[in-house]
């Protein structure tokens, strides 16, 4: 279930973000200030409601849901988008859908770090977070 994931998260390293940054058409600066983010994540639940914290010098986001439930969010590019977050074989798949684009983030625990993998059009990043 989701109890793996629970708890505080920093980011550790980031492999192609602004590669997938610019995918979502977001700008130059803003990119190069994304990728210098080292976000910490903060993952709890609260009966089947979860929440996903993310705070970093440049933003802070938060989203509560309901698995398998859409809802919407305002992304941390600013986008409008309807979500709806799944759980995939220990995974939580999350689908945002605005416009034309489908971005989906993949939350998993691999050896003991979570891994976040977010694709848009094929471009893929990802990043690794090592609990607090």
């Amino acid at each position: 279930m989701v109890d793996q994931l629970q708890g505080t998260w920093k980011s550790i390293s980031c492999e192609n973000f602004e590669n997938y940054m610019k995918e979502l058409g977001i700008k130059k600066a803003s990119r190069k200030l994304g990728c210098l983010a080292k976000p910490t994540v903060t993952i709890s639940a609260d009966g089947d409601v979860i929440t996903i914290k993310t705070k970093s010098i440049f933003k802070n986001t938060e989203i509560s849901f309901k698995l398998g439930e859409e809802f919407e969010e305002t992304s941390p590019a600013g986008y409008k988008t309807k979500s709806t977050v799944t759980l995939d074989n220990d995974t939580l798949v999350q689908v945002q859908n605005w416009g034309d684009k489908e971005t989906t983030i993949q939350r998993m625990l691999v050896d003991g770090q979570m891994v976040v993998e977010s694709s848009v059009n094929n471009v893929m990043c990802k990043r690794i977070y090592e609990r607090v």
